[in-house]
């Protein structure tokens, strides 16, 4: 049995640690300066090809997609030296569509890594707005996913992992890999995700004046991004939670408190239930967006990687 849903860390105040690093947050995404300069939303830029220091067990390998150039997108699969783990997770990075591969989800992908048990990571820097729109990313997804099953692995061995916009983007490759038949993935795993571009929900006001990373702006990324461009998006392929979650695979869902999409994650998880799937739905007193890439820096978000490594193990019991 899969374990209830719950809120994390309700009944106590955040660590000092934990105000100090969501102070940092606020002050970075306050100040236009430093979010133009460092941010993930720098249009059409990828640090895939960055030199990254991995642990040594830990072995990168990019590998190069597509035959015309327009359709090109890069891989890095990270795999686990002497490890015999059979899951390979299919990591979808975040950045709203717009923004490429970044350092700090090499990071991600190798926590993935450990708390898989030595699983494999395929972490896909798919193509971006404002260059390539809708499909442009569900599609290099789609791709991902049967190289994997070329490989020789099997769906049962497939974890889909991803964070905000890669979180929507992973709903929204079961949402196809289901309209055309295909067998979907053991599970999915999603952080903070983005599955609404409307914007609809509740928290996208009432969290606007105290979320650290999108709040008090109005932002291109949130309210008329680029991918988006001419589609209707209520589409399932681009804001998943107007799709039919029937027969979708266990899923993990993780938001913090004080996100503006915190609504997204809330309704994705009722209407998941309510179609029959097995959902673990947590909620991070005073987290922010994406908290999880603190890694091990705080509480909550050594607690959130925890989370993905017990529902891991629960899938591997089915």
């Amino acid at each position: 049995m899969f374990y209830v849903d719950g809120v994390a860390n309700m009944d106590n105040e955040l660590s000092l640690k934990s105000k100090l690093v969501k102070i940092l947050v606020s002050e970075f995404n306050n100040n236009k300066r430093l979010t133009e300069k460092y941010s993930t939303n720098s249009f059409g830029h990828s640090e895939m090809d960055i030199e990254y220091n991995y642990p040594e067990h830990l072995v990168a390998e990019r590998i190069s997609m597509g035959d015309k150039e327009s359709e090109r997108f890069e891989m890095e699969r990270l795999t686990w030296k002497d490890s015999d783990s059979p899951w390979i997770i299919l990591h979808l990075h975040g950045g709203g569509y717009v923004g490429a591969m970044r350092r700090h989800y090499k990071n991600m992908a190798g926590l993935y890594s450990e708390v898989g048990g030595g699983a494999t990571v395929l972490t896909v820097d798919y193509r971006v707005a404002p260059e390539h729109t809708f499909p442009a990313a569900v599609e290099d997804g789609l791709k991902a996913y049967q190289w994997i099953l070329e490989q020789g692995y099997s769906n049962e061995q497939i974890i889909l992992a991803g964070d905000s916009a890669g979180g929507g983007l992973a709903m929204a490759i079961c949402h196809v890999l289901k309209s055309r038949w295909q067998k979907l993935p053991a599970g999915l795993v999603a952080m903070s995700p983005w599955a609404d571009v409307t914007a609809s929900g509740s928290s996208y006001k009432d969290n606007y004046d105290i979320d650290p990373v999108f709040g008090n702006d109005r932002s291109e990324m949130i309210f008329n991004n680029p991918y988006v461009k001419d589609v209707n998006p209520k589409d399932p392929r681009i804001s998943p939670l107007f799709g039919d979650f029937t027969g979708f695979p266990p899923m993990l869902i993780q938001v913090g408190t004080d996100e503006m999409l915190l609504s997204d994650s809330e309704s994705v998880a009722a209407k998941a239930r309510a179609a029959g799937v097995k959902v673990r739905f947590t909620k991070y007193n005073g987290m922010f967006h994406v908290f999880q890439m603190s890694g091990t820096l705080m509480e909550e978000s050594k607690a959130a990687w925890y989370e993905v490594k017990r529902f891991i193990e629960e899938i591997e019991k089915q």
